[in-house]
């Protein structure tokens, strides 16, 4: 896997971020939580202090105001992070599975290799069936999509926010990677081993 170039610190930068003071201001000024500002990318967003509310948005939305499952969610944002090798989506929401949503690390550690462990029903196999399509192809094929539809939800709510919710984190892992956001100071790479894809 392509490795990212420097982890975004320092004058070797690919884009310095903000100061803490100067992100804050600019995220009050815009409508960005305090606490997202804080964050390593939204350091880096807040050069473009619009686009950073339309980003906050739609992932605070997606984490705290969707309907789909929060377990089966961060088990997509897990394997997004594994498979498209983005060391800042999985570290933080590794934390985001363990210490706030109680998702067991043994199932987040799964989804590394998720077509081979047993851990996993067929709703977590359908949902991360459809990750890796969509990493692989781009959308979600007929067979899994009715898979999802027989073992997660036929509700078409739910089923939008799993596919929005697979999209914004592909999206949020190549931005990250491509802006080579780094990750806050104190935190360990890949937890809880280190190991990197």
């Amino acid at each position: 896997m392509n490795t990212s170039p420097t982890e975004g610190a320092g004058e070797d930068a690919r884009i310095v971020m903000l100061d803490l003071d100067e992100a804050r201001r600019r995220a009050a000024e815009v409508g960005v939580s305090d606490a997202a500002a804080q964050l390593s990318i939204f350091r880096l967003l807040l050069h473009q202090p619009q686009l950073a509310k339309w980003v906050h948005d739609l992932i605070m939305g997606l984490l705290w105001k969707s309907s789909f499952d929060p377990r089966l969610r961060e088990l997509v944002i897990m394997r997004l992070g594994w498979a498209t090798g983005s060391v800042y989506e999985w570290t933080q929401h590794w934390s985001i599975a363990v210490d706030w949503l109680g998702v067991d690390p043994d199932d987040l550690l799964a989804v590394r290799n998720w077509s081979a462990s047993t851990r996993f029903g067929p709703a977590e196999r359908a949902v991360l069936a459809a990750v890796d399509e969509v990493v692989a192809d781009g959308f979600v094929s007929s067979g899994t999509w009715a898979a999802c539809r027989a073992h997660v939800t036929a509700d078409p709510v739910e089923l939008i926010e799993m596919v929005s919710s697979i999209g914004t984190w592909r999206m949020v892992s190549s931005l990250l990677r491509s802006l080579d956001v780094p990750l806050e100071p104190g935190r360990d790479p890949w937890p809880p081993d280190g190991n990197a894809p």
